[in-house]
């Protein structure tokens, strides 16, 4: 697995600029402002321009977050293909865009190697859509599905970029219990964690969920880049901070939940949040309090809007990769955790994103590796249910939304070598 830096390090890497030299001696800009024509698949010609060995620029806040990729046949091709705006340009006009972001509150990051990403998901075919799923086939960026055993063996070993959605990681089914116990595809899932569980020698799902947890968490310290999406950004933290505590509600596998479980909850060992009050409630769709929104509770907040943070893309080089888009202000979305309230993030936690006094988008750091936490189920589908259609991205080629998941996938893939002296 490479390794990632340090943040100083990172900021000092990234700010000195190296100049990607072309092959062809001319240069693409791929435009990511508003007069882009496909967002979504420019993403997937610059990753897999990465791919192909070629090395580029990711240049934050000049146009969007433009590309700027080597000239190839291979990628006019694929861009016109994929109906992605793309402007060949020659060095002189490259020497005038890099003039004009030195001036500004815009920087280069160069572009090395494409991230090799692994998606955590079950082997079997649940009622759900996975929006980063999605939008790596829609984009076309390749990734391998990987589960417990695969966490549990040393599989993440060989990836980059790791990807969690609305998995539950406190072994409860997402308490689906009274809602979905008499259809098949959830006693196929019920069946099939039980299954995994003793054959990997747990005596509960919760049990092995909390050491899948931690293998996960692992994986980050060991400088990997992960990526979580609704329920698993909660429960993740939850499992991690839980030990030896039984926060699984009866229903779940038979054990009486522990009334004293939040006292007991051990938050340093939780990645993005401290102090959650644990749900112990049958009836309601919650796992604690981290949650602001509490979307199947009595106490549910309805939607707004989302506000991305304008960072110094010089001196908070990696926030600015994080939040590049053509939008600032987005309409919010729900899922199983929507949002964080702030005084349950950790301090030294980024938030990258906030609806009023609720996190949305946070990020941080762990060991060598780093964590993303993105709030929400699908960007484009505000009230996403279960058995819904998937999102057709063909109608939203353009989504601001989807591109924070996006910049997210290249995010690893920013050079990171010694300055010369």
């Amino acid at each position: 697995m490479r390794r990632s830096l340090s943040l100083s390090a990172v900021v000092t890497v990234l700010i000195s600029m190296a100049t990607v030299p072309s092959l062809s001696g001319q240069w693409v800009l791929i435009p990511m402002d508003r007069q882009q024509e496909n967002h979504l698949k420019a993403y997937g010609v610059t990753y897999r321009a990465l791919m192909r060995g070629e090395q580029g620029e990711w240049l934050l806040n000049y146009r969007g977050g433009a590309f700027l990729l080597p000239d190839t046949d291979v990628l006019r091709r694929e861009s016109a293909l994929a109906g992605v705006t793309f402007v060949p340009i020659a060095v002189v006009k490259v020497e005038a865009i890099r003039a004009e972001i030195a001036a500004a509150n815009m920087e280069s990051v160069p572009l090395d190697k494409a991230p090799k990403i692994a998606v955590y998901t079950s082997p079997n075919t649940e009622p759900w859509d996975d929006a980063v799923t999605m939008v790596l086939e829609y984009a076309g960026i390749p990734y391998d599905r990987i589960w417990d055993q695969g966490v549990l063996g040393g599989g993440l070993r060989d990836y980059e970029w790791l990807h969690l959605h609305h998995e539950d990681f406190t072994g409860q089914y997402s308490k689906s219990f009274l809602a979905y116990s008499r259809t098949a595809w959830f006693r196929e899932e019920v069946s099939m964690n039980q299954e995994e569980a003793a054959s990997l020698g747990f005596r509960t799902v919760p049990d092995l969920k909390k050491a899948v947890a931690r293998g996960i968490r692992e994986y980050v310290e060991k400088g990997g880049f992960l990526f979580a999406m609704c329920s698993s950004t909660e429960t993740l933290d939850l499992a991690l901070a839980a030990h030896d505590v039984d926060i699984a509600a009866s229903f779940s596998d038979g054990t009486p939940p522990d009334a004293d479980a939040s006292s007991r909850m051990d938050w340093t060992a939780a990645m993005a949040f401290q102090g959650g009050r644990i749900d112990l409630s049958e009836a309601a769709n919650a796992f604690s309090d981290i949650d602001g929104h509490q979307v199947n509770t009595p106490s549910r907040k309805e939607l707004g809007f989302y506000t991305l943070f304008d960072f110094s893309a010089k001196f908070d080089p990696v926030a600015t990769m994080l939040t590049q888009d053509h939008e600032s202000v987005l309409p919010d979305f729900y899922g199983l955790t929507t949002s964080y309230r702030l005084n349950r993030v950790k301090p030294g936690t980024i938030v990258l994103a906030r609806e009023g006094e609720l996190a949305k988008y946070v990020h941080g750091y762990l060991g060598e590796g780093t964590f993303t936490y993105l709030g929400g189920h699908d960007p484009e589908d505000p009230e996403h249910e279960v058995g819904d259609e998937p999102t057709d991205l063909s109608l939203h080629p353009n989504s601001p939304g989807y591109r924070l998941i996006l910049n997210n996938v290249l995010f690893p893939a920013a050079k990171k070598k010694t300055l010369k002296t």
